[in-house]
């Protein structure tokens, strides 16, 4: 495959235990189908319930048609605009791959990240709902669905300490006054 910038082939990069093609001379990379996910996935593990899959969710992205044909399959791009983030990508609808630019990943990683932390302590107990429900139903195995949903209760309970600390004052009296330890 081909760099879309630079027309250079595009070099296989190690990220994590994952193979991606970079283009050496300007750093964009190509994600075949998933390989987005599971490279943010192996970035910061607090991001693995959160979806970063287009077609999934897609409400939250915003498309355009691009004049860029698709490195792998030579189909044309379309632009994507995740939410109101500022992150834009090329993707594939054929082959479901992602084209970024230098960045475009810190700044998909930045704009999860604080999507993350602004949420609610109501918005994380819908989304550990939801991620109960995907035990079951989910896409994913069991195992991994399980780890979401974990991350999505740490995360909920982390965010009701921030919002109520006076209640982590009160858990903490009970148990120093609690005669079973």
């Amino acid at each position: 495959m081909n760099c879309l910038n630079c027309n250079t082939e595009l070099d296989s990069k190690v990220f994590g235990d994952l193979e991606v093609d970079e283009c050496a001379k300007c750093k964009s990379i190509w994600f075949d189908s998933d390989e987005l996910r599971k490279a943010k996935d192996l970035t910061d593990e607090n991001l693995n319930w959160m979806d970063f899959e287009i077609w999934k969710h897609e409400h939250l992205f915003k498309t355009k048609s691009k004049d860029l044909p698709c490195p792998k399959c030579s189909k044309a791009l379309v632009s994507i605009n995740y939410a109101d983030t500022g992150v834009t990508i090329d993707h594939c609808p054929s082959c479901k791959g992602s084209w970024l630019e230098k960045g475009e990943f810190e700044n998909i990683i930045e704009a999860l990240t604080n999507e993350m932390q602004s949420k609610s302590f109501s918005e994380y107990v819908s989304s550990s709902i939801e991620e109960a429900k995907e035990i079951i139903t989910g896409p994913e195995s069991f195992h991994s669905e399980w780890k979401d949903f974990s991350i999505v209760l740490k995360l909920l309970q982390i965010r009701l300490f921030v919002e109520k600390p006076k209640l982590i004052e009160t858990i903490n009296s009970i148990q120093k006054a609690s005669p079973i330890r």
